[in-house]
């Protein structure tokens, strides 16, 4: 690690601390030059794949993004930032832990989908009107139909 003050490439570490949450650890190091001492941080670094969108493009993976899809199909739900933040990290997760280069854009919608089930189900209607561009009322007919199915189910039992 080059020095910040004098550029030399000789430092040692004096000290090492992992944070408070484990995911990071904090070294106090000191230039075997100019004897000054500074701070670092290690931190895992996980990248998320690349996105290949319907016409071949690719772009890069954004949380974001994913936060402004739920956003827009959950205006005005009642359902907390806490389990839109969850859903979204299930989301990263399933991809951070598939190892894959490249994922499809219809692969993350139909997660969104998944999770907007779970949450709540006329956001999961809006996003699927969107997503899967419903053209008359008999699509989201189909989509409502869908919804109930299972409520349905599960009254009979």
């Amino acid at each position: 690690m080059k020095c910040p003050f004098c550029n030399a490439d000789d430092t040692s570490v004096v000290d090492s601390r992992v944070s408070e949450e484990g995911n990071k650890i904090r070294r106090r190091r000191r230039c075997l030059t100019c004897q000054k001492r500074f701070t670092t941080y290690e931190t895992i670094e996980l990248r998320l794949p690349q996105v290949v969108k319907h016409g071949g493009n690719r772009a890069e993976f954004d949380r974001n993004k994913l936060l402004t899809g739920f956003m827009r199909a959950l205006h005005k739900r009642p359902v907390p930032t806490e389990y839109v933040d969850a859903a979204i990290d299930r989301i990263v997760q399933k991809y951070l832990s598939l190892g894959e280069r490249e994922v499809t854009s219809r692969s993350i919608g139909e997660n969104v989908m998944q999770e907007l089930y779970k949450l709540d189900k006329v956001a999961y209607i809006r996003f699927a009107s969107v997503y899967k561009s419903f053209q008359d009322v008999d699509d989201f007919r189909d989509a409502i139909k869908e919804v109930q199915t299972p409520q349905i189910e599960s009254t009979k039992e």
